[in-house]
């Protein structure tokens, strides 16, 4: 259902620790098992939420990092990468669009995953704000940002040279029309989510709600009864 080639690399950019595991987890170990390699680019620190009142920020920063280290694991990722940006209060800026370039260029993907900066009326707790800057930010980045010579003058100055990015891939998008099936891997997505034990304020029906969503999005998408999938919207941005 992915609807092209399988890349080398993809790239994925999400604002808080545990977003890409809601999103994309299932498809990332299916990429995974088929060898392709996968990097995460978390854009906040996380400390502006969690399950677990009292937990000072700093704290909750170095806590949500280590659980998405550890969530990463759980679908065959080691590569993770954390911007540090306040969690809360994420704009497009200059400076983050750089920041995200910078890792386009060291990472070179074919494919880039990120969240949608078009808000969707259907769930709106996709739409958090944070979701719709980092999504912003990252389209921004991949056009023009990552492939033009002349923006960030300084990444050239460090060796990062330009790249296009061939495709990129929108979580929570209200146009999703592209799916990966992820009924073989829903188990380590679950694992995954479980994995972020200080944003579980509902632990005992996590399984049960990722099944009836990833159900739901299977059904949206044309697939057999009984089948799993992650739905996304693809932008061709070669």
């Amino acid at each position: 259902m992915s609807g092209s080639p399988d890349p080398a690399r993809v790239l994925v950019v999400t604002a808080h620790p545990d977003d890409v595991d809601f999103g994309v987890a299932g498809s990332v170990a299916t990429w995974t098992d088929q060898n392709i390699s996968v990097t995460y680019c978390i854009v906040t620190d996380g400390s502006a939420g969690s399950a677990i009142p009292g937990i000072e920020t700093g704290a909750l920063a170095q806590i949500r990092q280590d659980e998405q280290r550890k969530a990463a694991a759980e679908v065959g990722v080691t590569d993770v990468h954390f911007l540090g940006y306040s969690d809360g209060s994420l704009e497009v800026s200059l400076e983050l669009r750089r920041d995200i370039a910078r890792m386009i260029r060291i990472v070179r993907p074919e494919r880039v995953v990120c969240q949608s900066p078009e808000r969707n009326w259907d769930r709106i707790r996709a739409s958090h704000p944070d979701h719709l800057a980092a999504g912003e930010a990252t389209l921004q980045a991949v056009y023009p940002d990552a492939r033009n010579p002349y923006s960030y003058p300084e990444l050239l100055a460090a060796g990062l040279e330009p790249h296009v990015v061939e495709e990129v891939w929108l979580m929570a998008s209200p146009r999703s029309t592209h799916g990966v099936d992820i009924t073989a891997t829903i188990e380590r997505k679950i694992a995954a989510l479980r994995s972020h034990q200080s944003q579980l304020a509902d632990a005992e029906n996590l399984e049960e709600m990722i099944r009836s969503w990833g159900a739901a999005t299977a059904t949206a998408l044309g697939l057999p009864a009984g089948r799993l999938a992650e739905g996304f919207q693809v932008v061709d941005t070669r």
